[in-house]
């Protein structure tokens, strides 16, 4: 026959215990000497307590509506992962430069030694190399996925690329070409140069990818930075179904590429070839990136995508519109 009263005052001195422990933060041997007891006798209370399911660990984040969106992301679509950051109402400045952290974060935890890291070009990308702090040298490989324009700090690929070197403590190889061609064959030849040829190479075998998703609908689109064109050709692109830029190429809203004859002039990696990469991290901030970011989304060329709030709700929305009428 069961002891009731023993029972009970032994539940009774195992929740004493577990309250002082977990809910006051109390070290083990403070209770001991609190309640006279031996530290042996505390941790086999704490150990039978959570036998007997007594102990229910509960973690809540401030910022679980972030964490829900993240797994939105992830359910409908092809992500193994989605980062997402709080947005900042009336400051785009601000908000890329926080998507900008957390890309930085995130690539510091996932890097390893011997990598070789891949960028294009872009804000978002020049954001996240203006966040990087590593607390030690990596023996990384830096390279550009692109040819680059200059003008612009954030269209230089080739600087751009240095720079994530040099914060990270790596070295990096340069892709001397121009992002256009001035014809199908001239690209073709420019790629057959050993050099060039030996940077587009190793990108598409890359550890790591870090790309930007480019809009091309505003007029003050990043697509017009890297090739300005009239307003006539920028409403030929809508009319022809053009949805964003990724890897300079332009793509349609289910990620196939445009026919566009500037397309087959490109010196980069094609977003199918980005396929041989080991993880293709995508980054991106702002409310012209939602069409972009669904079709690189349709073309399943991310692993991972990190992106603001507001973006992000709109993103799944309009996923789910898309389902909708289907």
């Amino acid at each position: 026959m069961v002891d009731k009263k023993k029972d009970f005052e032994l539940i009774r001195q195992i929740h004493t215990v577990l309250v002082l422990h977990y809910l006051e933060g109390k070290k083990q041997a403070e209770i001991a000497r609190d309640l006279n007891l031996s530290n042996s006798k505390v941790n086999r209370l704490i150990t039978q307590g959570r036998k007997m399911g007594m102990v229910k660990i509960d973690i809540e984040s401030p910022f679980e509506t972030l964490m829900n969106i993240e797994h939105s992301l992830t359910r409908s679509s092809s992500l193994s992962e989605a980062i997402v950051t709080p947005s900042v109402a009336g400051s785009t400045e601000t908000t890329l430069q926080q998507v900008g952290r957390a890309a930085a974060s995130h690539l510091l935890e996932t890097l390893r030694d011997g990598d070789v890291i891949a960028i294009t070009g872009g804000k978002a990308v020049s954001a996240t190399v203006e966040a990087l702090e590593a607390e030690r040298a990596f023996d990384v490989t830096v390279v550009p996925l692109t040819g680059g324009i200059q003008g612009k700090y954030y269209t230089d690929v080739n600087h751009l690329a240095t720079q994530m070197a040099d914060r990270l403590g790596g070295k990096t190889m340069l892709l001397h070409a121009p992002l256009f061609a001035e014809s199908r064959e001239q690209r073709e030849m420019l790629e057959q140069v050993s050099s060039i040829r030996e940077v587009l190479d190793l990108a598409r075998r890359a550890d790591l990818a870090v790309v930007g998703i480019g809009s091309i609908e505003p007029e003050g689109s990043s697509y017009y930075d890297l090739h300005p064109v009239p307003e006539a050709d920028r409403k030929m692109l809508m009319g022809m179904g053009v949805t964003g830029e990724f890897l300079a190429h332009l793509i349609h809203i289910d990620g196939s590429l445009s026919n566009y004859a500037l397309n087959s002039r490109l010196v980069s990696v094609s977003p199918p070839d980005l396929a041989q990469s080991t993880r293709v991290i995508g980054v991106s901030a702002g409310a012209q990136k939602v069409l972009p970011i669904r079709a690189v989304l349709n073309g399943k060329f991310l692993n991972s995508l990190i992106l603001d709030e507001d973006t992000a709700t709109a993103v799944i929305q309009e996923m789910e519109g898309t389902r909708d009428v289907a």
